[in-house]
């Protein structure tokens, strides 16, 4: 039980079993409100199999202020903004009130605020006494020692033959004494590790053929921890292609430290550790970014020389935390992430960095990452100046700028998201231009997060993204490129409506290449 709970955020392993803390992890909107709830699951270590009833236990003991159990049966999606819950079942114990919460994995209206299709508070006689859930059939039953709390006709929850557990509190802590599985024979229960160890490099992958032509260069994906445990398909896209990765949302500050002081890098650390196992090397996402902040950071004072000088203090502290903990184990990283205003302006967003350090605030954030990790390569990301303009020539004069103030940025990631290929197409003459333009300069170029609408059809789309990649291989100024997701299985967004979206703006999509993945193939000499 102790081993397999190692990269779960808030779990250690004690003499008494298992110790779960409070990590406090939520999913603040891009704007910085909201707060969805993020509690863990245990992605990466063993998961369970069963085809067919079974029965689970766990005991608590000394229960500061809440306990929950999570089971799933498939790790939930987690976007930018939002997490989309999964099918199954969560107990959260208070006291001697149980709440019992069932979800069916069907969209709500709202997604920051899932709905249990079943939702019930019982007394237990017991607190102490062993929490069990059973499936038998099409019911899921739940009893505290020999005492039935519920009976409901939910067991289709539990219909994916997995099982993934999660043990998270809200505001304190407690011990798990006892965790069991049991099931009949015909069930088949055993227990399972993450799916991408099974991924191979394929030699006629995009990786590899890439390297023919320029050995060093990386072709790279953003990831997630969910998808790489636990879907064989996306683990042999990713592995079979991609020579690098980029945690999509696993190194953003919110995730990394959602409490003052309190660093939860289980899941960054379990991404890392995959990427190394296949020979991976790792594009670090991100340090000083206006979202995906926790409330502590963007709360912090800055009125005063001296709440701003307080607030510098921790900063920096999270800088050199951060950056001493992933130091050897990232070939480079986002040191500044979007740092002009969201309309396609030029003028740097007024966030707490800025707030706290002024506009020079890149060259601070850029010397503390040197100083904790010399090595890594630095790189300012941003959007909107794939192509010559006054975007890109702003970008451009903050990286010199930057470095003239003591900074080390290697170079410019080229976000290259073509969201509308009416306006956002990066024609090849004019991407040639750009990293002509940075060459000059003496900087290195990223595509950092290209993806493309399909909106005018599959082979608009194809094209876009073969140029792209063709253009970025044949410039000694590009040194890598990367995009922005593996499978549209895991390409969502929330509408303006609140509803639901699948993108189909990734090369993969439901297991299977689109024209997409076969036209990068063509360009690469596939």
């Amino acid at each position: 039980m102790h081993e397999n709970w190692q990269d779960t955020p808030g779990v250690t392993a004690g003499s008494n079993g298992l110790q779960v803390t409070a990590t406090a992890r939520r999913i603040v909107e891009q704007n910085g409100a909201g707060g969805q709830p993020n509690p863990p699951l245990n992605l990466a270590g063993t998961h369970l199999v069963v085809s067919g009833d079974f029965t689970l236990s766990a005991t608590f003991a000394d229960v500061t202020a809440d306990a929950s159990w999570a089971l799933y049966d498939r790790p939930p999606v987690i976007a930018d903004e939002f997490r989309v819950e999964p099918a199954g079942l969560r107990l959260t114990l208070q006291g001697d009130d149980l709440e019992i919460a069932v979800f069916d994995g069907t969209q709500k209206r709202d997604m920051t605020q899932p709905v249990p299709v079943h939702d019930e508070r019982v007394t237990l006689s017991d607190p102490g006494a062993p929490l069990s859930v059973r499936r038998s059939g099409d019911t899921l039953e739940v009893t505290s020692g020999g005492d039935k709390l519920a009976s409901l006709p939910l067991g289709k929850v539990f219909s994916s033959g997995k099982l993934w557990l999660g043990l998270s509190s809200d505001s304190g802590a407690f011990d798990v004494t006892s965790l069991k599985a049991a099931a009949p024979e015909s069930a088949g229960l055993r227990t399972s590790g993450v799916a991408v160890a099974e991924g191979q490099s394929s030699a006629d992958g995009l990786q590899a053929l890439a390297a023919k032509s320029r050995p060093d260069f990386k072709i790279g994906a953003a990831v997630a921890l969910g998808p790489l445990a636990s879907d064989a398909d996306y683990a042999r896209e990713l592995v079979g292609n991609f020579g690098s990765v980029t945690p999509e949302n696993a190194m953003k500050p919110q995730f990394l430290s959602p409490q003052r002081g309190v660093y939860t890098f289980e899941e960054a650390d379990a991404i890392l550790t995959i990427a190394e196992s296949k020979g991976m090397t790792v594009h670090g996402h991100t340090i000083a970014f206006t979202e995906a902040m926790p409330r502590w950071m963007q709360e912090l004072p800055s009125g005063t020389d001296a709440e701003r000088k307080a607030s510098a203090t921790a900063l920096l502290d999270y800088v050199n935390t951060v950056v001493t903990h992933f130091k050897g184990r990232l070939a480079s990283l986002d040191v500044v992430n979007e740092p002009f205003d969201v309309d396609q302006g030029t003028s740097l967003q007024q966030n707490i960095w800025y707030r706290v350090f002024g506009p020079g605030y890149p060259a601070v954030v850029s010397k503390a990452v040197y100083d904790a990790d010399p090595d890594v390569r630095q790189f300012i990301n941003e959007n909107g100046a794939d192509v010559p303009g006054r975007r890109q020539d702003a970008l451009l004069k903050l990286a010199l700028d930057t470095n003239t103030q003591g900074g080390h940025i290697y170079g410019v990631g080229l976000q290259a998201h073509i969201y509308d290929l009416d306006t956002d197409a990066i024609p090849p003459g004019e991407l040639s231009r750009t990293l002509a333009t940075f060459d000059a300069a003496g900087l290195r170029v990223r595509i950092s997060e290209n993806d493309v609408t399909d909106d005018q059809g599959t082979d608009a789309q194809a094209r876009q993204y073969a140029s792209v990649l063709a253009t970025c291989l044949g410039s000694r100024a590009c040194v890598s490129y990367t995009t922005w997701g593996v499978d549209n299985r895991y390409n969502w967004s929330i509408d303006d409506d609140g509803s639901l979206q699948q993108g189909h703006d990734f090369l993969f999509d439901d297991g299977k290449p689109r024209p997409a993945y076969d036209a990068m193939r063509r360009s690469l000499g596939g």
